[in-house]
């Protein structure tokens, strides 16, 4: 019977895209502390969109190009220079972002998305969404791939316990032949005797997050699923899957 279901793999670093095959395929894109978690916030609070760019040069330029837009986005942790606003969930509350788009450009999760060319749909996942991703993988009944945006292509540990969060919930619906989603479904195993953001802090990018003073961030992004919405992409935005 596990022949007839679709696959299911984590990509555990950018580095390692190369190695799996994305065609006709669903690729979630994580990149928990921070990027997709202010993606999800910020459509379920009433953005028209976000719209994820590689550089900080082209944000700001969109930027100027689109009335009502918001520049933002960091690098290694901070808001870049040129940019009106950072990476935080915490940033774009109903009042602020309803109705606005989102020119959002980040050191790992943006560029992940950027490398992915083929695949059939890609839409974005953290724990703020958690559940309405699983649901949406479930119901598509096709490939998953689960990719990390990770540190720099270096393996971090809250992706992988996102991604291990989703294979733990959605196992029974795919074939899994994949050491690394094991891994993750193991990670995310230890992890479930407690809290998330528990199990994170000993974790390095908790740890350089914490330096800058957003541990709030962090402990808002390891919160399930406060914004249950599927950002997709279409063309060169994300909305909301409807």
């Amino acid at each position: 019977m596990t022949g007839s279901l679709p696959r299911l793999e984590v990509c555990l670093s950018p580095a390692l895209l190369h190695l799996f095959d994305t065609r006709d395929a669903v690729v979630v894109i994580i990149d928990v502390f921070r990027a997709t978690s202010t993606i999800a916030a910020a459509l379920d609070n009433g953005a028209q969109c976000v719209i994820p760019v590689a550089s900080v040069p082209e944000c700001v330029d969109l930027g100027r190009t689109i009335e009502n837009a918001i520049t933002a986005g960091e690098r290694d942790g901070k808001v870049a220079e040129g940019l009106e606003y950072g990476n935080s969930p915490l940033e774009y509350p109903k009042e602020f972002v309803q109705g606005r788009t989102v020119v959002l450009t980040t050191t790992n999760g943006t560029r992940l998305l950027h490398m992915v060319k083929d695949a059939a749909v890609i839409i974005t996942g953290s724990f703020l969404n958690l559940g309405a991703v699983c649901d949406f993988l479930i119901a598509q009944n096709k490939n998953v791939l689960l990719g990390c945006a990770a540190w720099k292509d270096r393996f971090n540990m809250e992706d992988t316990l996102f991604a291990g969060a989703v294979v733990n919930r959605i196992r029974d619906h795919f074939a899994l032949n994949c050491d690394s989603a094991r891994a993750a479904n193991s990670l995310y195993e230890q992890s479930a005797k407690g809290s998330f953001i528990d199990f994170l802090r000993d974790s390095s990018h908790y740890r350089r997050l914490s330096g800058f003073g957003l541990v709030g961030d962090m402990e808002y992004c390891t919160t399930p699923d406060l914004h249950p919405v599927v950002p997709i992409l279409q063309g060169r935005e994300l909305v909301i899957h409807r």
